[in-house]
């Protein structure tokens, strides 16, 4: 029997990859909203979230107040809008930073001390984070405990791996070592905000707060 050649439909031999072309409107309406973004996240690094105003922050865009309200609705979506792009990039350094040999131990405080040197610098940011889950509509609060996920979840993969290699319990409870390992991260930052201390001191209490938590979870096989 001869063999058929089967041509490929149209469909099936357009690139997968291929993604369609931004008109020249489109194209604006991004870089509006990057210029935006840029020029909030700036601010609130600089000066935290309630002295940012839209005005400065259109300011700082090179733009109208109307232009930044065509993009967002408010100065708190244009704040989580930031911190969900933020917290992506520092779970992406972070979870770089836990791919190191070495125990669960120091994998842990590898991607912790990557977590606060790439916070530090906009301390005003994180301590509005911070202060916002205090007061925030649950609502917002269900959109900030999904951008900072991913960061959780670098804790407890790291966690988990110490698990399955048999350096953890087997029945350690995981969720809960993770959500307490990143409690104690986030509390660190008042000696930052209110002592000065530097990366290599948070980092150093962080080790000693890892040691605590995990002091029950340890294998002793």
């Amino acid at each position: 029997m001869r063999d058929i050649a089967l041509s490929p439909s149209p469909s099936e031999s357009q690139s997968e990859s291929e993604t369609p072309r931004l008109n020249r409107r489109q194209a604006a309406k991004i870089r509006t909203r990057q210029k935006v973004l840029d020029a909030a996240r700036q601010l609130f690094a600089e000066r935290g979230y309630e002295p940012a105003t839209i005005r400065d922050i259109a300011k700082g865009a090179g733009m109208s107040t109307g232009a930044v309200f065509a993009n967002f609705q408010d100065k708190a979506e244009l704040f989580e809008a930031v911190l969900a792009t933020d917290m992506a990039r520092l779970a992406e350094t972070m979870t770089a930073a836990a791919a190191i040999e070495g125990s669960v131990r120091e994998r842990l405080l590898s991607a912790l001390a990557a977590g606060y040197h790439g916070s530090l610098e906009q301390l005003p940011l994180v301590q509005a984070v911070i202060a916002r889950s205090w007061f925030q509509p649950v609502a917002a609060e269900m959109r900030i405990r999904a951008a900072i996920k991913p960061i959780l979840s670098v804790v407890t993969d790291a966690l988990q791996a110490g698990v399955g290699e048999g350096e953890l319990r087997q029945d350690a409870d995981v969720r809960l070592l993770g959500e307490m390992i990143y409690g104690a991260f986030l509390s660190n930052f008042r000696q930052a905000a209110y002592d000065g201390w530097t990366t290599t001191q948070l980092s150093e209490r962080m080790g000693k707060q890892v040691d605590v938590i995990l002091a029950g979870a340890i294998s002793r096989q």
